[in-house]
């Protein structure tokens, strides 16, 4: 079964309290070739048969709507995993 794969993530210009702690401890072990840490989240939508443009469709909307708050967040990825 197909997976539609949706990406989330905070708009850039807002803090990331969470990035930023673990920007914060990689510096701290020792990695400092990561300059910046971002986190987000990813959803995973199961399909039942055939991903449709229409399919696709709806999923953009529910990313819009529903997985993503429009004032802190973007949807930054929308794929199809077979």
């Amino acid at each position: 079964m197909p997976t539609i794969v949706v990406d989330v993530m905070p708009k850039a210009e807002l803090l990331d309290p969470q990035g930023k702690a673990v920007s914060g401890a990689l510096s701290r072990l020792g990695k400092e070739a990561f300059t910046d840490v971002r986190i987000g989240k990813r959803f995973e939508l199961t399909v039942e048969g055939e991903v449709t443009d229409e399919i696709l469709a709806e999923a953009q909307r529910i990313a819009d709507d529903i997985l993503s708050n429009s004032v802190i967040e973007d949807v930054v990825g929308i794929e199809v995993v077979e």
